[in-house]
């Protein structure tokens, strides 16, 4: 989501809460994986600013709102201005970029990201699967499958709640922001950003759909998320292959700088709010549980220096998550920020380990 100026006054947003049941010279590189902790359960490896405002083909590298890894190893990096990077997955550089566009041939607000490989085939070589790609553009909302090309070859449907107003009763700017696929890759998940108009503060549907013949995918059930604040919002969730996710809660407080942090959040007992129409304080409704993981606020700041002012130099406006592997009981998690383009932000790539049991 392209950066908005937002004055914090969480106050009334906890009060409605009690209405629910509850790589090169830019890259700092560290050893010590153990003195570099944010919490308990996270820690950092290192970032990397080599991207920020540069040019790859002809096109502005940036704007990041969503990562992906796909078969080959490499990375899918999509930009909110309609352009989806490859990059390599060691040093960052880009390696192609895909232009994209609705019917119409105009730009997207690109913010969610899942390559799908069901049944893909590899390229004439024999390499990477083809598969297709699963896109969320915030301006209706809407989620199209494009071709690797770029070339849409499907839509998929949307509850009419969802939908900007008048259509709707979600705000412009503040709809799909993450997207994943569950294990197995049978239900797709894609979160709100923030609450649509009806709802109490800081309650933020996640709408799931569930895969059918050919590789489509039809409504399911919606289920409920409180953010710690109204300020905040979830800008992306990445499935786990439990089940559960992680989920990024992200604000911005004018002369004070980002709010960006993770939870471990389970949706399986999660009440189905796909027919309520607010969320309003209704008795027995579940939540989906969460679990604070780390305020990235608390890592170390590793030599970053920021362009404007942040609680933590490290910080920026932390948009795009993927889970890269596994190693030694610790997921590997990259993180990206999106500098909107502008020149007192940063286009920042984070490595974190982060532990989902104690």
């Amino acid at each position: 989501m392209r950066l908005r100026t937002v004055l914090a006054t969480a106050t009334a947003g906890l009060a409605a809460a009690t209405c629910l049941t509850a790589a090169g010279p830019a890259t700092a590189n560290v050893n010590s994986v153990t003195n570099n902790a944010c919490s308990p359960s996270v820690s950092i490896d290192r970032f990397s600013d080599a991207l920020d405002k540069t040019t790859y083909d002809g096109t502005f590298v940036g704007n990041f709102s969503a990562l992906a890894l796909d078969k080959d190893g490499s990375l899918a990096a999509l930009e909110d201005r309609s352009s989806l990077f490859g990059l390599d997955a060691k040093t960052l550089q880009p390696k192609s970029v895909v232009p994209l566009a609705d019917e119409n041939g105009a730009a997207l607000d690109s913010e969610g990201l899942v390559i799908d490989l069901p049944h893909a085939r590899t390229d004439s070589r024999g390499g990477t699967p083809i598969g297709t790609l699963l896109i969320t553009s915030e301006t209706e909302p809407s989620i199209r499958r494009y071709s690797r090309d770029g070339k849409i070859l499907d839509r998929l449907p949307v509850p009419s709640s969802l939908l900007v107003a008048p259509a709707g009763r979600a705000v412009s700017n503040q709809t799909f922001e993450g997207l994943t696929l569950l294990p197995g890759g049978h239900t797709l998940l894609a979160s709100m950003e923030y609450p649509i108009a009806g709802d109490t503060s800081g309650a933020v549907r996640f709408q799931t759909w569930t895969r059918t013949k050919g590789d489509h995918f039809r409504l399911a059930a919606q289920y409920a998320y409180k953010t710690d604040a109204a300020f905040l919002g979830v800008p992306e969730v990445q499935a786990l292959p439990d089940g559960r996710l992680l989920v990024l809660e992200r604000g911005y407080t004018s002369g004070v700088g980002n709010t960006v942090r993770l939870y471990l959040a389970d949706p399986r007992h999660a009440t189905d709010t796909s027919k309520i129409d607010t969320l309003t304080g209704q008795p027995g409704v579940r939540l989906i549980k969460k679990t604070l993981l780390a305020d990235i606020a608390d890592c170390p700041t590793l030599g970053a220096t920021a362009k404007q002012p942040q609680p933590n130099p490290l910080l920026d406006n932390i948009e795009g998550m993927v889970i890269t592997g596994r190693e030694k009981g610790a997921y590997k998690v990259l993180l990206v920020s999106d500098d909107n383009q502008n020149a007192v932000q940063t286009t920042r790539f984070y490595y974190l380990r982060v532990r989902t049991t104690p």
